[in-house]
């Protein structure tokens, strides 16, 4: 069994047990968050439900495991003959969730 949740914006493949990296949640480590944006429900091929946009009464529960910080990204800009060089650096914030139960 699998759904399709729309988590902080972007839509995530969900199995239960399944660990996923999100973006940032504003929850603590060790608390259950919920998400109702559910946009499709498959229960092994036997009943998928799809939603119009979502899913009524479909729900995903979660536990945070950690707060982490991504891979750093480095942003090179450069104008040939200018003398223009910028370089920065970014790390992406994410949250560690691991499934727990798929409602729906």
């Amino acid at each position: 069994m699998y759904a399709i949740v729309d988590i902080a914006g972007q839509q995530f493949k969900v199995e239960k047990d399944k660990k996923i990296y999100v973006h940032r949640l504003k929850a603590n480590e060790g608390d259950a968050v919920e998400f109702d944006k559910v946009l499709l429900i498959d229960n092994d091929g036997k009943d998928v439900k799809i939603g119009a946009p979502v899913i009524k009464g479909a729900k995903v529960t979660a536990k945070v495991l950690s707060h982490v910080k991504g891979d750093k990204v480095i942003v090179f800009k450069k104008k040939r003959r200018k003398g223009y060089k910028v370089k920065n650096g970014h790390r992406q914030l994410f949250t560690q969730i691991q499934i727990e139960n798929i409602e729906g």
